[in-house]
């Protein structure tokens, strides 16, 4: 009798109760899983006929080593019961699988099975997408939690308190920014008669009003920022006077007016940081081209920097006393001298007093003057030598103030007259 209760396939007479695979268009053909799989067929039979999937309810899906004997139709009754009850009411999901099952099973089961096993690794991934990332500012950044804190009160004197309208257990003041500012949701009421439209103008209303609560609040922190407080009260004064700081000048106090509206973005520390960075830029730019100077003029070692700036300094004072004494002399003659124009420039001392005339009637610099002359006399003497010289004068100088100056070189003996 036991015999009679098996099923075998037709195909290869494997046995095939815990699980067959049943045809639904020819009668008692029914195959075993690897004879399906393989397509077999036998008699009218064909591989694509439609097929019904039979349950013995002893097949396993894990294994029965691996499972503890759980066959698919506790599978499928875990699966409900999941599904049904949720995540971790063990004692209702053991109850719903069956008397044989209790919900320690039950949990280890499907926590190693569907959780930590071969499908919950497949089917959950390692890094969940469109997760929640939180972007929010470390702590004192300009989108950080502590801007909604808090602040601690003001450490004043209670005449100061007085003197301010201000009440420290509370950090607000007795006239605040915008005073009129709850006037807008102080006549608000919700009625549950109210169309779309007046809730949406009382929803305005009070967005409104939060906004002026958070430039409130915006202006407290910058009062805090830069100590404008103690400024109000001549507190600030005896800081200064403390912390001895460089000198500021009146450039850079012009650019602090000028910068001024930025306060509202930069703490007090990043301003005061940001001119002291473009103090020490300054700084070093100068340093930089006082040391170029000193490489243009031949010093490669700091020792002789020394020497150049005192002969420097003596130079500068000897033209300094030369020109004083030159200016008094003019004064004491009642009258400007006739070299003015000319006598500051570059070169003037190196001309003689005839070249000063013909520079100042000709209205030209001593420099250029001394320029102009030099190639003159240096392509008259690669002439007499039988030295081709082709003349590359300047672009200033003019036929009328070539003419002149070969007339002066002539007479003065400097050049020939065949020459000129």
């Amino acid at each position: 009798m036991a015999e009679l209760g098996k099923k075998y396939c037709v195909y290869c007479l494997a046995e095939v109760s815990p699980l067959r695979f049943r045809c639904t268009e020819c009668q008692d053909i029914e195959l075993c899983p690897e004879c399906f799989s393989a397509g077999a067929e036998i008699g009218h039979h064909r591989r694509y006929h439609g097929y019904q999937l039979v349950d013995g309810g002893r097949f396993t899906l894990w294994g029965p080593e691996a499972e503890g004997g759980w066959t698919s139709r506790e599978e499928q009754l875990l699966l409900d019961a999941i599904e049904q009850f949720g995540f971790g009411n063990w004692e209702d999901m053991a109850a719903h699988v069956g008397a044989s099952r209790t919900p320690q099973e039950v949990m280890e089961h499907y926590v190693s099975m569907y959780i930590h096993g071969n499908l919950g690794k497949a089917c959950i991934p390692d890094t969940i997408p469109n997760r929640v990332t939180d972007h929010t500012c470390p702590s004192g950044g300009p989108l950080s939690p502590s801007l909604t804190t808090p602040l601690p009160p003001l450490d004043i004197s209670v005449a100061e308190q007085q003197q301010l309208g201000y009440m420290p257990l509370r950090d607000d003041y007795e006239i605040e920014y915008d005073q009129d500012a709850e006037t807008l949701i102080s006549g608000l009421s919700v009625n549950y008669d109210d169309d779309d439209v007046e809730i949406e103008l009382k929803r305005a209303h009070v967005d409104m009003y939060v906004r002026k609560l958070k430039e409130r609040q915006r202006r407290k922190n910058i009062a805090r920022d830069y100590n404008l407080v103690p400024a109000f009260l001549g507190k600030d004064k005896k800081e200064k006077e403390k912390a001895a700081k460089r000198k500021v000048t009146k450039e850079e106090k012009e650019l602090r007016l000028k910068l001024r509206p930025l306060y509202q973005f930069m703490s007090c520390k990043e301003f005061d940081d940001l001119f002291e960075n473009m103090h020490k830029e300054k700084m070093l730019r100068a340093k930089i081209r006082e040391l170029q100077r000193y490489r243009r003029n031949g010093i490669t070692k700091m020792e002789e920097s020394a020497e150049y700036e005192a002969a420097r300094h003596k130079r500068e004072k000897r033209k300094e006393n030369k020109n004083a004494a030159g200016s008094k002399r003019g004064k004491e003659d009642g009258k400007d001298s006739e070299f003015a124009a000319i006598e500051h420039l570059p070169g003037f001392e190196l001309l003689s007093d005839r070249e000063k005339v013909l520079c100042s009637s000709l209205n030209l610099s001593p420099a250029r003057y001394v320029t102009v002359k030099t190639i003159i006399i240096k392509d008259h003497l690669q002439k007499r030598q039988g030295i081709p010289s082709k003349s590359r004068l300047p672009s200033y100088l003019d036929k009328v103030l070539k003419k002149r100056i070969l007339n002066f070189l002539t007479e003065s003996g400097w050049i020939s007259r065949d020459a000129s």
